[in-house]
């Protein structure tokens, strides 16, 4: 009789267990880019169990240099992207209307890491340079701040040639370019990593120059957020993306090691990535994940000044929501 109600009692446990993992929401994150401790929030939530706790199961799916976040969004295979927002609100004017729901990093970590011996000290010794810039959206910070310069980007001797960078520093190393674009948390630590030093380079952080946009944030389509049941599901997504962050700012070693476990590319490295997280760790620190509107305003106002040839040409419209931010962070 014991054995029954055990075997009774352990059938009922596997069945309530089974009902939980089919009744939990399923949400795909497609990232930006591959595998890395810029995205260690998400992967830290999901290892955590803090997407678990609030009834959701996620899956991550990386990018790379082939995909487009807001193209896998708009045709159907992911609920949630991250992109820069640049890149979305530029998408958005085209015809994809991408919303952002949050904004976990607070500061850009762009910047344009140029060889001394060029002689560059200063932005306006960018003209008649070369000049290594990413693009598939990534271009769009870039070119803002060239025409806030007011130096042209079409290669004329009072201009700059613009070098299609690949995702990689070899423009800098092979010296094809005088500046190529990095990240603080990534690419800048390749060159370093190749051989040179940092007082053989000059850095323009987006940020100190006043043209920092912001990156990183989250985006749904405009139309999702029509379903209260989809708006509830990312209202837990934010929230447990929040304490998994926050987590990562506050354990940066644990973090990367969870971002290392779940690099399928074996590519990375422990000491890139731990040296990635303190970096990423101070472009999300003092975000709770809602969007400040100033940033969204100097964002905004660094695409429009574009001169004759701006990444946005008007003012967005309903390109942001705070609702599920404020839901989560109640």
């Amino acid at each position: 009789m014991t054995m029954k109600l055990a075997s009774l009692l352990l059938g009922t446990a596997v069945s309530l267990t089974a009902m939980q993992a089919a009744a939990a929401d399923k949400v795909t994150l497609q990232l930006k880019w591959v595998t890395q401790a810029q995205f260690a929030g998400y992967y830290v939530a999901k290892d955590k169990g803090f997407y678990e706790e609030e009834g959701l199961d996620v899956e991550i799916k990386p990018g790379g240099p082939d995909i487009a976040p807001p193209q896998v969004l708009a045709g159907g295979g992911a609920d949630v992207i991250v992109d820069w927002m640049p890149s979305a609100l530029a998408t958005r004017e085209k015809g994809v209307p991408l919303v952002n729901i949050a904004q976990p990093f607070k500061s850009s970590g762009m910047m344009l890491t140029c060889l001394k011996e060029t002689g560059i000290t200063k932005p306006e010794d960018f003209k008649g340079k070369t000049l290594g810039v990413w693009f598939f959206g990534n271009e769009y910070p870039f070119l803002s701040w060239m025409a806030t310069l007011g130096i042209k980007t079409d290669g004329s001797p009072e201009g700059v040639t613009v070098l299609k960078q690949g995702f990689n520093v070899d423009p800098l190393l092979q010296k094809q370019a005088a500046c190529i674009s990095t990240m603080t948390y990534n690419e800048y630590w390749q060159v370093i990593d190749a051989g040179i030093k940092p007082e053989e380079l000059v850095t323009f952080k987006y940020e100190d120059e006043g043209v920092a946009t912001l990156e990183d944030g989250l985006y749904v389509l405009e139309d999702k957020l029509k379903d209260p049941a989809f708006k509830e599901k990312m209202v837990k997504f934010v929230r447990a993306s929040m304490k998994g962050w926050k987590y990562a700012e506050e354990n940066s070693d644990e973090a990367a090691e969870i971002v290392l476990e779940n690099d399928a590319s074996g590519a990375q490295t422990e000491v890139h990535q731990k040296r990635m997280m303190g970096e990423v760790a101070k472009l999300t620190a003092g975000s709770n994940g809602a969007l400040d509107k100033a940033d969204y305003d100097r964002t905004v106002k660094t695409l429009l000044g574009g001169g004759s040839d701006p990444v946005i040409s008007k003012e967005p419209e309903g390109a942001f929501t705070t609702e599920i931010t404020d839901a989560a962070l109640k």
